[in-house]
Protein backbone atom coordinates (compact mmCIF):
# COMPACT_ATOMS: atom_id res chain seq x y z
CA UNK A 1 0.00 0.00 0.00
CA UNK A 2 3.04 2.19 0.67
CA UNK A 3 4.22 1.35 -2.74
CA UNK A 4 1.02 2.27 -4.11
CA UNK A 5 0.51 5.61 -2.46
CA UNK A 6 3.87 6.53 -3.78
CA UNK A 7 3.25 5.74 -7.11
CA UNK A 8 -0.33 7.57 -6.93
CA UNK A 9 1.16 10.52 -5.96
CA UNK A 10 3.72 10.60 -8.68
CA UNK A 11 6.90 10.41 -6.09
CA UNK A 12 8.12 6.71 -7.15
CA UNK A 13 7.25 6.02 -11.02
CA UNK A 14 9.07 2.65 -10.98
CA UNK A 15 5.61 1.05 -10.16
CA UNK A 16 4.44 1.90 -13.99
CA UNK A 17 6.86 -0.86 -15.10
CA UNK A 18 4.53 -3.38 -13.63
CA UNK A 19 1.58 -1.59 -14.73
CA UNK A 20 3.20 -1.65 -18.65
CA UNK A 21 3.69 -5.76 -18.09
CA UNK A 22 -0.40 -6.14 -17.58
CA UNK A 23 -0.74 -3.80 -20.35
CA UNK A 24 0.43 -6.24 -22.92
CA UNK A 25 -2.07 -9.31 -21.59
CA UNK A 26 -4.89 -6.20 -21.38
CA UNK A 27 -4.74 -4.96 -25.19
CA UNK A 28 -5.39 -8.49 -25.73
CA UNK A 29 -8.57 -9.17 -23.83
CA UNK A 30 -9.93 -5.47 -24.23
CA UNK A 31 -11.48 -5.99 -27.70
CA UNK A 32 -13.03 -9.24 -26.16
CA UNK A 33 -14.37 -6.96 -23.05
CA UNK A 34 -16.00 -4.74 -25.66
CA UNK A 35 -18.36 -7.46 -27.44
CA UNK A 36 -19.90 -8.43 -23.71
CA UNK A 37 -21.02 -4.70 -23.39
CA UNK A 38 -24.03 -3.91 -23.42
CA UNK A 39 -24.42 -6.49 -20.32
CA UNK A 40 -28.23 -7.86 -19.96
CA UNK A 41 -27.55 -10.82 -17.65
CA UNK A 42 -25.81 -11.71 -14.47
CA UNK A 43 -23.75 -14.02 -16.53
CA UNK A 44 -22.27 -11.95 -18.77
CA UNK A 45 -22.06 -9.55 -15.89
CA UNK A 46 -20.01 -11.93 -14.43
CA UNK A 47 -17.95 -12.85 -17.44
CA UNK A 48 -17.46 -8.68 -17.71
CA UNK A 49 -15.85 -9.09 -14.36
CA UNK A 50 -13.17 -11.48 -14.62
CA UNK A 51 -11.96 -10.11 -17.75
CA UNK A 52 -11.87 -6.62 -15.88
CA UNK A 53 -9.67 -7.78 -13.45
CA UNK A 54 -6.71 -8.06 -15.62
CA UNK A 55 -7.03 -4.10 -16.44
CA UNK A 56 -3.69 -3.01 -15.59
CA UNK A 57 -3.60 -1.63 -12.24
CA UNK A 58 -0.98 -0.86 -9.27
CA UNK A 59 -3.28 -1.44 -6.91
CA UNK A 60 -4.95 -4.62 -8.11
CA UNK A 61 -0.92 -6.12 -8.33
CA UNK A 62 -0.17 -4.77 -4.87
CA UNK A 63 -3.56 -7.07 -3.50
CA UNK A 64 -2.34 -9.94 -5.54
CA UNK A 65 1.45 -9.51 -4.15
CA UNK A 66 -0.30 -9.55 -0.36
CA UNK A 67 -2.68 -12.36 -1.14
CA UNK A 68 -0.07 -14.90 -3.16
CA UNK A 69 2.24 -14.05 -0.12
CA UNK A 70 -0.88 -14.96 2.90
CA UNK A 71 0.90 -18.60 2.73
CA UNK A 72 -2.57 -19.92 2.72
CA UNK A 73 -5.21 -20.31 -0.23
CA UNK A 74 -8.14 -19.78 2.36
CA UNK A 75 -6.45 -16.58 3.21
CA UNK A 76 -5.42 -15.41 -0.21
CA UNK A 77 -8.99 -15.81 -1.06
CA UNK A 78 -10.59 -13.57 1.58
CA UNK A 79 -7.42 -11.26 0.87
CA UNK A 80 -8.78 -11.00 -2.49
CA UNK A 81 -12.40 -11.09 -2.01
CA UNK A 82 -12.22 -8.33 0.79
CA UNK A 83 -10.19 -6.30 -1.82
CA UNK A 84 -12.68 -6.51 -4.31
CA UNK A 85 -15.66 -5.46 -2.23
CA UNK A 86 -13.41 -2.47 -0.98
CA UNK A 87 -12.99 -1.51 -4.42
CA UNK A 88 -16.46 -1.65 -5.33
CA UNK A 89 -17.90 1.21 -3.79
CA UNK A 90 -15.16 3.54 -5.79
CA UNK A 91 -15.36 1.19 -9.08
CA UNK A 92 -19.56 1.98 -8.67
CA UNK A 93 -18.76 5.76 -8.31
CA UNK A 94 -16.14 6.01 -10.85
CA UNK A 95 -19.17 4.98 -13.17
CA UNK A 96 -22.05 7.27 -12.21
CA UNK A 97 -19.31 10.47 -11.96
CA UNK A 98 -16.85 9.85 -14.69
CA UNK A 99 -16.73 13.58 -15.89
CA UNK A 100 -16.67 14.87 -12.54
CA UNK A 101 -13.48 12.37 -11.91
CA UNK A 102 -11.69 13.31 -14.60
CA UNK A 103 -11.41 17.08 -13.52
CA UNK A 104 -10.35 15.93 -10.51
CA UNK A 105 -8.24 13.37 -11.21
CA UNK A 106 -6.31 16.11 -13.79
CA UNK A 107 -4.84 17.96 -10.98
CA UNK A 108 -1.88 17.28 -9.45
CA UNK A 109 -3.00 18.49 -6.28
CA UNK A 110 -5.59 15.43 -6.07
CA UNK A 111 -3.08 12.89 -6.74
CA UNK A 112 -0.79 14.10 -3.89
CA UNK A 113 -3.53 13.80 -1.71
CA UNK A 114 -4.54 10.75 -2.78
CA UNK A 115 -0.92 9.44 -2.87
CA UNK A 116 -0.35 10.76 0.66
CA UNK A 117 -4.12 9.26 2.21
CA UNK A 118 -2.59 5.75 1.03
CA UNK A 119 0.78 6.45 2.27
CA UNK A 120 -0.54 7.35 5.79
CA UNK A 121 -2.83 4.11 5.79
CA UNK A 122 0.22 1.88 4.79
CA UNK A 123 1.63 3.83 7.88
CA UNK A 124 -0.85 2.98 10.37
CA UNK A 125 -1.32 -0.30 9.49
CA UNK A 126 2.69 -0.68 9.66
CA UNK A 127 2.63 1.10 13.21
CA UNK A 128 -0.16 -0.21 15.33
CA UNK A 129 1.26 1.70 18.02
CA UNK A 130 0.69 4.86 17.20
CA UNK A 131 -2.73 4.10 14.79
CA UNK A 132 -5.22 6.16 16.97
CA UNK A 133 -7.76 3.99 15.69
CA UNK A 134 -6.61 0.56 17.50
CA UNK A 135 -7.70 -0.39 21.28
CA UNK A 136 -4.72 -0.92 23.19
CA UNK A 137 -5.22 -3.21 26.02
CA UNK A 138 -5.11 -1.76 29.35
CA UNK A 139 -2.06 -3.30 31.52
CA UNK A 140 -3.71 -5.23 34.41
CA UNK A 141 -3.14 -3.71 37.75
CA UNK A 142 -3.18 -6.00 40.74
CA UNK A 143 -5.02 -4.66 44.03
Amino acid sequence: MLGAGLHVAGWFPRFAYIEKAGAVIWRQLEPKAFRLIPIETLPKAFIFGMVWGWLPCGLVYTALAVAATSGDVFRSTLTMLAFGLGTMPAVMSIGVMTSLMVKVSSHGSFRQIAGCTLIFLALMGMAPNINPLVQHPMPHVSP
